[in-house]
């Protein structure tokens, strides 16, 4: 057997440079590019074995590991999964900086790879710098905190350890039932240890993302289920994007008549007119999509793990409704006494609309669904609508409605947290689809600048825009540098409603009083407005604020006409929202001197009794 000699770390970077992808019959790198911040834990092997590839697989400096961890996690989004970015941070504080990004990718099973700096497998120098000790257990480190943000963990304390583990961590990421974050932790002397590893570890090799099929007794069990059916209902989730399964869910509910509602990860799926498309479902959703969910008897989740923002808490469905849950995840697809089809998203709708022989729901029940969708569409022209007078603040609904019709018919929307994902869920009419990522698995204050980073390394001909509060900005921008930098533009617009605006609303929603939210609540010595123009271009951006709707426009145009990122800032409304009907549950004290509180409560209570029961 023939064997190379080299480090564990160079070992690990031949490896993946290694590593392709067949997508749509063309061989493409699965590992495209790797996020970099270098401390001891990590810049002596790794940063030089990275060196030496770095035409190969490309190395992008960050400013923050968690924001490398974002960005990795907004490109495998815009991706489709088919390729895996990694992020490489030193031990200690750098590695836990990529804790919430890995929540991220772990919740909305996106997959990206982490390859962090450990402590010294042989302990001579112990401890060292930035080393959390554990009086009772040596082998614990800060790294076992990934264990419960990830899909895979290994730490590597001998160098052929390499030779099983990433191999299934690809595996891990690449399957469309475990697919997430995967955690490799490499001690420092480890990481410089040689050893004779085989050459055929490091042969290149093509991955394929497997397609399981259904078993075929639950697919007969949900076909005889929805041939029963008088108002059936399709719930598309994001899972439907990552199996590229558009046009199999397309000819099955346009030929059988079955309406279709999103989910948030799910938007996109179809054209905002795709005559199927009957809006969004649950608290951040359409009027339309509530009514016929709230009618359906059968319901066909596919690639959803009907989170309580897309179910209403689980009240936007009846009590009767019966669910056939198509989805990669065992776990997923058992959820509320489904019918699980456990495959692949786009094998599954195939077989199921086979099955169904020339079975076709009633053509009216689409129809009602069109009715109610034309009656949303005209809601939302109406909160779109530009106010009367020039000096007047805009609300959230108006900007989309002018950011969505500045937007060419290619372009990517990214949103994560605050108000501005309800109103892009209900208010952005998709022109393409696989253009919107609102992250709200997790809902991660800062994704947003970092993810659009992240999709703009894509290099697509489109433009990349982020919509993000300025609680939001404040809390995470340093990516708008790093755009510059790399030369990947974005066009960042900046919606200042001072402070918390979103949960200010739920604060006052649940009978609460306005506090520590809105700047005007907190206890400062005055509500400083930031200069978010001065600030972005002190980092290299283009920057402009506006003062009404019309100068937006003109700013937009402006900016797609730029060649670097772009950001654009105006004041916008902190009371008006765009409606929605969903009820959800949170928690509302049980006791309180605020009558409103107490009334908030009892309110609370009315509607758990209309919570469907499921597991």
């Amino acid at each position: 057997m023939s064997t190379y000699r080299c480090t564990t770390a160079q070992a690990v970077v031949r490896y993946l440079s290694n590593q392709f992808i067949d997508v749509d019959g063309q061989q493409v790198p699965l590992f495209p590019g790797v996020f970099a911040i270098f401390g001891h834990g990590n810049v002596t092997c790794m940063g030089e074995a990275l060196e030496s590839v770095q035409d190969v697989l490309p190395t992008w400096r960050g400013q923050n590991e968690q924001s490398m961890g974002f960005a990795a996690v907004g490109f495998a989004k815009a991706r489709l999964r088919q390729q895996i970015m990694v992020v490489t941070a030193s031990i200690g504080p750098g590695t836990t900086n990529l804790l919430t990004a890995a929540g991220v990718a772990h919740v909305s099973r996106l997959p990206f790879l982490m390859l962090c700096g450990d402590a010294f497998a042989g302990r001579h120098p112990d401890p060292v710098m930035q080393q959390v000790e554990h009086f009772n257990d040596p082998t614990r480190t800060v790294n076992d905190a990934f264990k419960a943000v990830t899909r895979y963990w290994d730490r590597i304390t001998w160098p052929e350890q390499i030779i099983s583990s990433l191999p299934q961590a690809v595996a891990t990421m690449l399957d469309p039932a475990e697919c997430g974050p995967a955690f490799i932790g490499l001690c420092q002397d480890v990481q410089e240890m040689a050893w004779d590893f085989p050459e055929a570890f490091f042969a290149r090799r093509v991955h394929v993302i497997p397609r399981p099929r259904p078993d075929q007794q639950l697919l007969a069990q949900a076909i005889d289920l929805l041939q029963q059916a008088k108002y059936p209902l399709i719930i598309s989730g994001g899972g439907v994007r990552y199996s590229r399964a558009e046009a199999a869910l397309e000819k099955l509910a346009k030929e059988r008549g079955i309406p279709v509602v999103e989910t948030i990860a799910g938007k996109g799926t179809f054209t905002h007119d795709h005559p199927v498309h009957i809006g969004p479902v649950g608290i951040l959703g359409s009027t339309s999509a509530n009514a016929l969910a709230a009618k359906a008897d059968v319901i066909i989740a596919v690639g959803t793990r009907l989170m309580d923002f897309v179910t209403g808490s689980w009240t936007v469905f009846s009590a009767e409704a019966k669910f056939v849950a198509i989805n990669a995840a065992r776990f997923d697809a058992h959820k509320h006494f489904a019918i699980p089809l456990v495959c692949d998203a786009q094998e599954g709708i195939r077989e199921l609309d086979q099955g169904l022989g020339a079975w076709k729901a009633d053509s009216t029940w689409l129809q009602q669904g069109k009715e109610r969708f034309s009656e949303w569409n005209r809601l939302i022209a109406g909160k779109q609508q530009r106010p009367t007078a020039t000096h007047d603040v805009p609300a959230y609904a108006q900007v989309v409605g002018v950011v969505n019709a500045c937007a060419a018919n290619e372009d990517y929307i990214i949103s994560a947290a605050g108000g501005i994902p309800g109103e892009l869920v209900k208010g952005w009419k998709v022109k393409n689809p696989g253009t919107f990522d609102c992250e709200f698995g997790f809902s991660c204050m800062g994704y947003e600048i970092s993810a659009g980073w992240g999709v703009a390394m894509l290099e697509q001909k489109r433009d990349v825009f982020v919509m993000i509060g300025d609680g939001t900005y404040m809390m995470m921008n340093s990516d708008v540098y790093s755009s510059v930098l790399s030369g990947h533009k974005m066009i960042l617009l900046v919606c200042d409603n001072g402070g918390y605006a979103v949960i200010n609303r739920l604060q006052n929603a649940k009978g609460g009083a306005s506090f520590n939210n809105l700047l005007q609540d907190c206890r400062v010595q005055e509500p400083f407005h930031v200069d978010f123009v001065a600030h972005a271009q002190s980092m290299g951006a283009l920057a402009r604020k506006v003062s009404n709707l019309s100068e937006l426009e003109a700013a937009i145009g402006w900016a797609k006409s730029n060649d670097r990122t772009t950001v654009i800032c105006i004041d916008t409304n902190p009371y008006e929202w765009t409606p929605g009907d969903a009820w959800w549950d949170v928690g509302v004290p049980e006791v309180s001197a605020r009558e409103s509180v107490m009334k908030a409560r009892r309110e609370q209570e009315e509607a758990r009794k209309k919570q469907r029961i499921g597991i």
